[in-house]
């Protein structure tokens, strides 16, 4: 046993030290590359950099292998001490019950009949000992068994991290299996064109630049407002991401799957209309506060919003209720109006003014940010970007309970992965 766990403890070390080499490698690359982009565009230059980044990538495979390989190992070792304390557990409690037993047989005694049965005085002291000393061994036995459950729910978190970790490793590394077979394909493109050749160099340029200006104009669809080019929305969320640690893509996808399930609701409180739809319906109000139907007035904070932007509160689209709830969600971020009032500061004061409006995109984008910093989406990796969209939509972490909430997590995490690699990726260096 001893022997396994210096093995397993050795080979941790090993593995901590080729992931240090390997980082340190991946550093070197980025920073080779960051030189190699402020050189003149040419043939060769664009050549070298993708030489950089499908290296780069290589070692990035390698290192993702290395983490998976060192989660896996403490993955099993974890559920080995799991499963070593839940043994521990089980003759505690087996210990426990036999004491419980003994102490239930004597207090069946009553005194008198310990009395009665007792020979001397003597030995009825001597029974009133063991009693005593029973009782303490009972609640040692309590004791042991408490600290033992405490240990094992421990390691059980521990666990979980784990497990989260390799599965961003895992998800990571898919991620870079799909960046260096992209870079090698427009590697041997160029490799494939001689020096001489240069007028074929600058076909590929061109036909670069074209994708990504298409890619810049191409229209951002956002909930409840005016569509705006996607060159804007990425400068709206980087700028957001500086502010927060979230990252573009991510920002950019919430607001995405917002806006699709905006076309999928529709839309309430628009001049045409019922009068069912206003917001002085479908959002609660005053006094269904005072009457106990919700726990927030929104009708009041929605007038203080629209009185500050100067904006008619009548025909300013919201969102419609979900079933029996309530409507009033706001613009592209789809906050209700107490939790808009709640991050107004911070929006204003990340924008540098004094109003934020909901309905205005760059406003919105940061909006977003924010609430996805505080739940957790800052961290960076599957499972954290995950669960702080679910969080994002239901106020819960990815979970198969119901109300739904994984579809949204999964939705969001696959369009931040598309707007990477396929509008943000191709971006780079041109």
């Amino acid at each position: 046993q001893t022997d396994e766990i210096d093995a397993v403890r050795s080979r941790k070390e090993i593995l901590e030290q080729e992931l240090a080499n390997l980082e340190k490698e991946i550093a070197e690359k980025e920073e080779l590359l960051n030189g190699q982009k402020t050189k003149s565009v040419s043939l060769q230059r664009d050549i070298e950099i993708l030489k950089t980044k499908v290296g780069k990538s290589k070692l990035s495979i390698q290192s993702q292998n290395l983490i998976i390989e060192k989660l896996s190992k403490e993955i099993t070792q974890k559920t080995g001490t799991i499963e070593s304390l839940s043994e521990k557990i089980d003759k505690e409690l087996d210990s426990l019950s036999q004491l419980i037993r003994k102490t239930d047989e004597i207090e069946a005694n009553n005194i008198v009949h310990i009395i009665l049965s007792s020979q001397s005085l003597s030995d009825f002291y001597s029974d009133l000992d063991s009693f005593s000393t029973l009782q303490e061994s009972l609640k040692v036995q309590l004791d042991e068994v408490r600290t033992t459950k405490g240990k094992t729910e421990k390691e059980k978190e521990l666990l979980k991290e784990k497990q989260e970790a390799e599965i961003d490793a895992k998800v990571k590394l898919e991620g870079e299996k799909r960046a260096l077979e992209k870079n090698q394909k427009e590697q041997n493109v160029l490799l494939g064109i001689s020096k001489d050749k240069e007028k074929e160099y600058q076909k590929v340029l061109a036909e670069r630049q074209k994708v990504a200006a298409q890619i810049r104009s191409a229209l951002f669809v956002l909930r409840d407002t005016t569509a705006i080019p996607f060159g804007n929305a990425l400068e709206f969320a980087n700028f957001a991401s500086s502010k927060t640690g979230v990252r573009p893509a991510l920002i950019l996808a919430i607001l995405q799957q917002e806006s699709n399930m905006g076309a999928n609701v529709g839309t309430c409180n628009r001049p045409q209309d019922p009068p069912e739809k206003s917001w002085k319906v479908i959002m609660p109000g005053p006094i269904d506060k005072a009457q106990g139907k919700s726990r927030r007035d929104d009708q009041s904070a929605f007038l203080r919003i629209t009185g500050d932007i100067g904006i008619s509160p009548d025909g300013t689209p919201l969102s419609c209720p979900w079933g029996k709830g309530w409507g009033g969600a706001m613009g592209p971020s789809q906050f209700i109006p107490t939790t808009w009032e709640l991050f107004k500061a911070r929006i204003a004061n990340a924008l540098g003014l004094t109003t934020p409006n909901p309905w205005e995109p760059k406003h919105a984008v940061m909006a977003t940010a924010i609430y996805m910093m505080d739940l957790g989406a800052a961290a960076g990796g599957y499972t954290a970007e995950r669960n702080a969209a679910c969080r994002y939509y239901s106020g819960r972490v990815c979970d198969s309970k119901k109300p739904a909430n994984s579809f949204y997590g999964d939705g969001v995490f696959a369009k931040a992965q598309n707007i990477q690699e396929n509008m943000i990726d191709p971006l780079q260096g041109i």
